[in-house]
């Protein structure tokens, strides 16, 4: 019996010992994957050519009853500086969660995490701009005075999800599974700073007038989603 039990723990030292390896094995990375991201980003700009979100607002001004009661607080004049806030940030976050994921790396080891991140936020963005043209959402601006002069711009019918909250979660996401494989120095106190840049990002489009707190709620899950599960099946 003891010898079976023994037998069963050395298993599972094996087995365990056999995750961690997998964990710290660098990606495999080549052509393919350049094909991967070049199609992800030309998917992820073709709903402008084709003009989609297709037809006109359902309504100008809309009215915010019909809002859940949460999202009732994005109905406001756009703040622009708050726009501009949550751009500079984006680019912050995704810049300092990129840079995070080959500081310090062997150069080959660099390219392939920079390789895969790239990969998950590209097809995150592919994801949301497919989703803001399934759900041709209304953005906060048309439940305002603004709306009649702003019932034509199509990308006023694009606000769920939202496209900052979901790439700043992506790239924080990316990060932490990167990191979490290579296992970095610090790599938890850098996550969580950047999925606090990215929640303030989230909160900046919502002051801003530009999306409701359910769109940058969805575009948070979703971008975690996609891009968690790029970086973890990746060869």
């Amino acid at each position: 019996m003891f010898r079976h039990a023994a037998s069963l723990l050395g298993l599972a030292l094996l087995t365990a010992a056999g995750s961690v390896a997998a964990q710290d094995a660098p990606y495999r990375v080549g052509w393919p994957d350049a094909a991967v991201i070049a199609g992800g980003g030309v998917l992820a700009l073709l709903p402008i050519p084709l003009h989609l979100p297709s037809g006109t607002a359902p309504c100008a001004p809309c009215d915010p009853a019909g809002l859940w009661s949460v999202d009732r607080i994005a109905v406001h004049l756009p703040d622009r500086t708050a726009d501009r806030a949550s751009t500079l940030l984006l680019l912050g976050v995704g810049g300092a969660a990129g840079l995070g994921t080959i500081w310090g790396e062997p150069r080959d080891r660099a390219v392939a995490d920079a390789v895969v991140f790239t990969d998950a936020v590209v097809w995150a963005a592919t994801a949301n701009q497919w989703l803001k043209v399934a759900v041709h959402r209304s953005r906060p601006i048309l439940y305002t005075s603004e709306a009649p002069a702003a019932a034509n711009i199509r990308d006023n019918r694009e606000s769920f999800p939202s496209g900052h909250a979901e790439l700043a979660f992506a790239a924080a996401t990316a990060y932490a599974v990167i990191a979490r494989r290579r296992h970095l120095p610090h790599a938890t106190r850098n996550a969580i700073l950047l999925y606090t840049g990215a929640a303030i990002v989230s909160a900046l489009r919502v002051t801003a007038g530009k999306h409701f707190p359910t769109d940058v709620l969805g575009g948070a899950l979703l971008g975690s989603a996609v891009s968690w599960t790029v970086a973890t099946v990746h060869p």
